[in-house]
């Protein structure tokens, strides 16, 4: 029997006309004809660890194959970063001192402040995304400051919004709050519109679970609470129900995109977020999810290359607009390689 006649013969115990879905699985190029989901460079979003002066870049043990980069060396950076084809940056700074309230994190001349125009300088195009939040920069290693021992939501807002305006003030073309305070958004939107910088945007971490998964990141920014966690602030990863309404109150407060974290263990609430809201969705495979893809690539566990693609499309697929990933920059070298 012919290969056509094979494929056009109802299947068995079936009613003729069966549809025989394997017709368009053949070849790559039939498969690539319909994918429903496709991966592109200009997605994704690379996070930048920055740290002052100008020097080499620093290798970070924690999370292979990433590096510090100092400030003196970011315009050459981004001018790398777009002839790769990437498009936006998220950036983490390096407190040089610490203090209760984290006051580096809104210095006009601190690390993220100077490593944003720096970047804008090498690539005035690239999207540069602030990371705003107090972790890196208090003693105590908490999202916000602390009043008996405990983070105050309101005062941590007000000091947020500080930190915003400064990368605002640089020229970040949006700001991520990522301390999980209530009413950060708003307080962000008021801070940001009366220092005279409305066209600023806001991602906002809207679901950040007390993940496991943060580890290699908290070693690399030194960011570990000195006492305690987060689960106080962060959400709970049982609660999907309060993740939208954690991420509906973000709406009301005027964020510009909603952000999930960590992306793997929670594709349901991207799924469930594209559905309900119109925003753009961003996912974050944080520092956790990337290492263990790239320790196990290096031990022969699995192929880490198709590992991080195969992710990657999940989050798409799941609903993710924009794809926060340690990978970005290998992955925009492997799909230019595949296009």
């Amino acid at each position: 029997m012919t290969d056509r006649a094979a494929s056009e013969r109802p299947l068995p115990g079936a009613a003729g006309g069966a549809p025989r879905l394997r017709r368009l699985r053949r070849t790559p190029a039939l498969r690539d004809w319909v994918a429903e989901v496709d991966l592109d460079a200009r997605r994704l979003v690379w996070p930048l660890f920055v740290g002052p002066g100008s020097g080499a870049p620093e290798p970070i043990p924690a999370i292979p194959g990433i590096a510090r980069h100092a400030v003196g060396g970011c315009a050459e950076l981004a001018r790398a970063l777009w002839d790769e084809g990437l498009r936006a940056v998220l950036l983490f700074g390096q407190a040089v001192r610490k203090d209760p309230e984290g006051r580096e994190a809104w210095a006009d001349d601190g690390v993220v402040p100077s490593a944003i125009r720096e970047l804008k300088r090498g690539a005035p195009e690239l999207i540069v995304v602030g990371d705003v939040c107090l972790c890196a920069y208090t003693d105590h290693g908490h999202c916000g400051v602390l009043k008996g021992g405990r983070v105050d939501n309101d005062a941590s807002v007000e000091r947020l919004g500080r930190v915003a305006a400064a990368q605002a003030r640089a020229g970040a073309d949006l700001v991520a709050p990522s301390a999980m305070m209530d009413g950060q958004v708003g307080g962000i939107r008021r801070a940001l519109d009366d220092a005279g910088l409305p066209d600023t945007g806001i991602l906002a971490y809207s679901t950040k679970h007390a993940s496991a998964f943060y580890g290699p990141f908290r070693e690399a920014e030194g960011s570990a609470p000195a006492f305690g966690d987060r689960a106080g602030y962060q959400m709970d990863y049982r609660n999907a129900r309060e993740a939208m309404r954690e991420m509906a109150l973000d709406v009301a407060e005027g964020a510009d995109v909603l952000m999930v974290k960590p992306a793997i263990p929670s594709l349901d609430l991207l799924a469930r977020a594209r559905r309900r809201f119109d925003l753009p969705l961003a996912a974050f495979q944080v520092s956790g999810e990337y290492a263990a893809l790239a320790l196990a690539g290096e031990r022969g566990v699995l192929d880490t290359r198709a590992a991080a693609i195969e992710t990657l499309t999940a989050m798409r697929r799941a609903g993710a607009d924009l794809l926060v990933t340690y990978f970005a920059r290998d992955a925009a070298r492997w799909l230019g390689r595949r296009a």
